[in-house]
């Protein structure tokens, strides 16, 4: 069986990407990194809850506190205030982690690279998303090229399986994949009940109301 990499936050997205990725038949690693954002803890459970629900039980989390000392974003700067609504599509949001992907997916290769897996699965989206420069597909097709080139053992490749779908239509993925929605969590800035009214929280109430069933999860707003 071949191996994957699954990068998964806790969030919708990512609890779809791990889905399709078990769906297609690869043996799922799951990463899980801590880098001091709002909503630790609460990521960390869901993580771990969804692991449990599809029986991954090669998990790695990683702790990049680091983001936090460097600061520049709302999710890591309780100074910062996190945007309330839709964000202004002509500029970069504050809930932008300066470079985080590229983090992120430098710890999924280097354990692909340990486990021998081919594959690394990231639910970054760009149709329907907050609008971060590193989760669009340009990103991404030139980091596979550095991979090209930076791995001379095994070949990796990171799968992007979500990037062109709206909420609406991830949602309905995940229904059809079997995704308990309700153990994931998008909410940026609270951790007990969702705030329906930051960016992620509407992006995410868009995509359950366009795919016509209701979040299972609990909004104070």
């Amino acid at each position: 069986m071949e191996k994957a990499v699954v990068v998964l936050s806790g969030g919708l997205d990512s609890a779809v990407a791990l889905a399709f990725a078990n769906n297609a038949g690869y043996q799922v690693s799951a990463l899980h990194v801590n880098y001091g954002q709002r909503t630790e803890l609460k990521e960390l459970n869901s993580f771990n809850l969804i692991c449990g629900h599809f029986g991954v039980f090669e998990r790695l989390v990683a702790d990049i506190g680091y983001l936090k000392a460097i600061g520049g974003s709302s999710l890591t700067d309780g100074n910062i205030p996190i945007e309330k609504g839709g964000v202004d599509p002509s500029r970069i949001p504050s809930t932008y982690v300066p470079f985080r992907n590229t983090h992120l997916l430098s710890i999924a290769v280097s354990w692909a690279e340990v486990k021998g897996a081919s594959k690394i699965f990231i639910g970054a989206v760009e149709e329907d998303s907050s609008g971060y420069p590193d989760c669009r597909k340009g990103y991404f097709e030139k980091f596979n090229e550095l991979l090209a080139v930076a791995l001379v053992q095994k070949k990796v490749t990171v799968e992007t399986p979500l990037i062109d779908l709206n909420k609406g239509d991830i949602v309905k993925l995940g229904i059809k994949l079997g995704v308990p929605f309700e153990l994931t969590w998008s909410c940026y800035g609270e951790s007990e009940e969702a705030c329906g009214v930051c960016d992620s929280c509407r992006l995410r109430l868009n995509g359950f109301k366009a795919a016509g069933v209701a979040d299972p999860i609990r909004y104070a707003h």
